[in-house]
């Protein structure tokens, strides 16, 4: 029998708007209110210092190891910006930006990053789901919210970010094939920065785009400038409206560039050359979008100032947090506690009471506190 060709029709756009030398394209210019500009690039900034200034708590030990996000705020501006406070939000473990556009406070973040069981849990009526550190894990949950979405018939759309790493795991294939299945409300938003901690893009897959891995599970994909926020957001907001008129689910690849490290445990100069980042820097997203408004005369002088001081405000409610209890390491994990970790609570809890400080004596001065990044001494301390 002669081999009949399939005419499939399949092709993946690259979208770019406003290009790092700042030439717009006027006919694909998205109509953004001069507000939302303003709140896009406000958000963006703050993304930016407090990435730095979480880049400083961690090296003085006053939060653990964190996923920075320098140079991919327009990736996540642009696409979370499309979203609706009914909508769902499904991040990854490098959304900052994300998080604080969706409302999230700062000192919540830090308290994250420290080992908080409260810094992951998002307001009642928020809908967020928390922090997701496994790769790729978020995707399956993201396309299961879409679906119960459309199964009650609410027209709320889920939105769920990951990296270019998160397409090599069977995880990403798995949400992708229920998406097209069912059909869902979906949007799933890539940010392509080259790398999955040292291993490149090149490594990773033989396709010339990530984008064009929609195509086998029937639904479209697009690529974008993700250093451009008007690329991100014009591409976003077709793929959310696709969503809520029943045309299912999009796959946006956003082409963009991790500028620092992977977490704070990696060390980026083993594996790329510092003439590659330069390269990047000129593309920077926020230099890009600042010229852009400076134009439109929507710049806010004293903007970093004023951002520098909300973080600041937010890192002293941080520490001035209580201790955390560290029997809440025994919640939230099984609906009834087996046995043996009813038993090992039972024994942390009475070695908690025995090293607990006796209470000062009426008109004695109370202890002074540790000096900060200093640990309170007892028996567990090893």
């Amino acid at each position: 029998m002669p081999r009949t060709p399939l005419d499939l029709r399949l092709s993946v756009d690259h979208l770019s708007i406003l290009d790092s030398d700042g030439n717009l394209d006027t006919a694909l210019e998205p109509d953004i209110a001069a507000g939302d500009l303003k709140r896009m690039y406000r958000t963006m900034v703050l993304g930016r210092r407090l990435d730095e200034r979480m880049v400083r708590l961690q090296r003085q030990g006053r939060i653990g190891t964190f996923a920075p996000i320098k140079g991919q705020e327009a990736s996540q501006i642009g696409a979370v910006a499309t979203l609706r406070r009914e909508d769902w939000m499904v991040p990854s473990f490098r959304e900052t930006a994300a998080m604080l556009w969706r409302g999230w406070p700062i000192e919540q973040l830090l308290a994250f990053f420290a080992g908080r069981l409260e810094g992951g849990r998002p307001a009642p009526d928020q809908r967020d789901l928390p922090i997701t550190i496994p790769v790729a894990t978020q995707l399956p949950h993201a396309v299961g919210l879409a679906y119960a979405a459309q199964y009650r018939g609410d027209d709320a759309v889920v939105m769920a970010f990951f990296g270019d790493g998160a397409t090599s795991e069977g995880d990403f294939h798995e949400a992708m094939n229920f998406a097209g299945v069912w059909h869902v409300p979906v949007v799933l938003v890539c940010q392509n920065n080259q790398w999955a901690i040292s291993v490149p893009i090149k490594k990773q897959t033989h396709s010339r785009t990530l984008a064009q891995k929609a195509l086998a599970y029937g639904f479209p994909g697009i690529q974008v400038d993700g250093n451009d926020v008007l690329a991100v957001y014009a591409a976003s907001r077709e793929a959310v409206l696709r969503a809520q008129a029943g045309e299912g689910p999009t796959l946006i690849e956003c082409v963009t560039y991790r500028l620092g490290v992977h977490t704070t445990a990696d060390d980026p100069t083993k594996y790329r050359s510092e003439a590659e980042v330069r390269e990047w820097e000129r593309k920077d997203p926020l230099t890009r979008f600042g010229a852009y408004l400076e134009k439109k005369t929507l710049l806010e002088p004293g903007l970093e100032e004023e951002l520098d001081a909300e973080i600041a405000r937010a890192v002293a409610v941080f520490e001035s947090l209580p201790p955390a209890d560290p029997l809440t390491m025994f919640e939230h994990a099984y609906g009834e506690l087996p046995a043996h970790l009813r038993a090992q609570r039972q024994e942390v809890g009475e070695r908690l009471a025995r090293t607990a400080p006796d209470p000062p004596a009426a008109g004695e001065p109370l202890p002074p506190p540790p000096m900060r990044g200093q640990r309170k001494t007892s028996r567990w301390s090893n």
